[in-house]
């Protein structure tokens, strides 16, 4: 209950908002997640817990995205800072839900919340003040790329969420980027609703900087013929857990899915995704790629569910893992739950080293051990890479993972 106590005698917490008591009262019962179930059991209980000893920080302090902007047609947001936006042009329209427009989705998504399965959500919700949570209904088509931050700031506990409505044959390329700063924890919740005929091609780069720690949580409802396209990379946090979760509400949707973790040092970081059809000719193609060095823990579990109803399903998920210390541990744990007979589903998972002939004729060819093994991770790093949609140019994630200390 000491999660509990700390939230409630928060002097910033002394006069909680409608969604903060429902999501407190939640929590009552359940003020940790159970460790020992089988979404919690793999994390670092003590990694864990120290993502809840910082105090709680309702503002931001001045904040610059990590890289210039060298395109005016680039909308540029940070949550809580200069996240007001009202645009409405001739293509296309993005407009901030209201207060009650905002509370009615929460509370929508709230009734179905697991208490376990959701606890990180049930946190964010409990923590996020009404500047911290941002929401959107964007319209129309030639929407502008739109990036968005979140971040913590240092010694504190940061709550941002986001919501976006996608209304229909919308069509939105989002950057999104989550970024801890030293001992630092950040809780980042996102909600998505595509609406019919609609498409996202989602980026989602997170990663911090020494003792930050993230729980970062993304929902996403998909509507008839919506295509949700997500490419995300995770790195440089003491802990992470990312938590995916789709539900095709009515089938006939395509979900792609690019993701990828890098640990090193005693890092630990997890990707937890669950796929739900909910109705017939369903696609999904789904790739986890984890890579661990040093004393470091990845971890990737994945469930694609395919019920009756789902028939015609067309689903793949594979997790492919790079060991690059004999006392790094991968953990990686795809899995199909089908009751529908008339599906093609597959899932497959591969755990290995760099190889060793591909290191042997790159040096045989003048290449240093160095230099040879930058080429297999570059090329393993790439297909990722080039699925989070960053204008080439801008910001070169490839050259960022290769030059880490």
């Amino acid at each position: 209950m000491q999660i509990i106590e700390k939230i409630k005698t928060n002097k910033l917490l002394s006069n909680p908002t409608e969604i903060q008591k429902i999501c407190l009262e939640k929590l009552q019962s359940n003020p940790l997640p159970n460790l020992k179930s089988e979404l919690w059991r793999l994390s670092n209980k003590s990694k864990f817990l120290k993502f809840l000893d910082f105090s709680l920080n309702g503002s931001s302090t001045n904040f610059e995205f990590p890289y210039q902007n060298n395109s005016q047609n680039i909308i540029r947001l940070i949550i809580g800072e200069n996240s007001q936006i009202n645009i409405n042009s001739e293509n296309y329209s993005i407009n901030e839900l209201n207060n009650e427009e905002l509370i009615a989705y929460i509370k929508q998504n709230l009734s179905s919340f697991d208490q376990n399965e959701n606890w990180s959500d049930l946190l964010n919700l409990c923590l996020s003040f009404e500047q911290n949570i941002l929401g959107l209904r964007i319209k129309g088509k030639k929407i502008p790329p739109l990036e968005i931050l979140s971040h913590a700031t240092h010694n504190s506990i940061n709550a941002k969420t986001l919501i976006l409505i996608i209304e229909k044959n919308c069509n939105l390329d989002l950057l999104q980027i989550n970024l801890g700063t030293e001992n630092s924890s950040l809780s980042q919740s996102t909600y998505f609703c595509l609406e019919a005929n609609s498409s996202v091609n989602h980026g989602m780069v997170a990663y911090g900087e020494n003792k930050s720690n993230l729980l970062n949580s993304l929902n996403v409802i998909q509507k008839q013929n919506s295509e949700y396209n997500l490419g995300s990379l995770h790195f440089k946090f003491n802990y992470a857990r990312f938590e995916i979760r789709i539900k095709q509400s009515l089938g006939n949707a395509k979900t792609n899915i690019k993701g990828m973790q890098i640990t090193k040092n005693d890092e630990q970081i997890a990707t937890y995704t669950k796929i739900e059809f909910n109705g017939p000719n369903g696609f999904l193609d789904q790739i986890n790629k984890s890579l661990a060095d040093d004393r470091s823990h990845a971890i990737f579990e994945g469930s694609i569910i395919v019920p009756k109803i789902a028939q015609k399903t067309d689903a793949s998920q594979l997790s492919r893992n790079l060991l690059l210390s004999n006392h790094a541990q991968i953990d990686t744990k795809p899995q199909l739950e089908i009751i529908a007979d008339d599906v093609k589903c597959k899932h497959g998972a591969t755990i290995s080293q760099l190889n060793e002939e591909e290191l042997f004729y790159m040096r045989s060819r003048g290449l240093t051990l160095a230099e040879a093994s930058k080429l297999q991770l570059g090329s393993f790093f790439k297909e990722i890479i080039s699925f989070i949609p960053v204008p080439k140019g801008r910001w070169d994630l490839l050259n960022k993972l290769l030059k880490q200390d």
